[in-house]
């Protein structure tokens, strides 16, 4: 065996413990993190079903 087969055997060597198996596979759902862009504030998110017509109406 030649000095560049036996470059050429060991680079293959390497490519196969490198490159040999296919990662194993990531579900979507674990790509995924959801959380809210903001802390919910109840100051603004309350509703009074009557202010409309106190002001539009009056």
């Amino acid at each position: 065996m030649t000095r560049t087969q036996e470059v050429a055997e060991s680079a293959e060597a390497a490519r196969r413990a490198r490159f040999g198996t296919l990662p194993e596979r990531i579900r979507p759902e674990d790509t995924i993190e959801e959380r809210p862009a903001t802390v919910p504030d109840p100051a603004r998110d309350t509703y009074n079903a009557d202010e409309w017509l106190v002001r539009y109406a009056l």
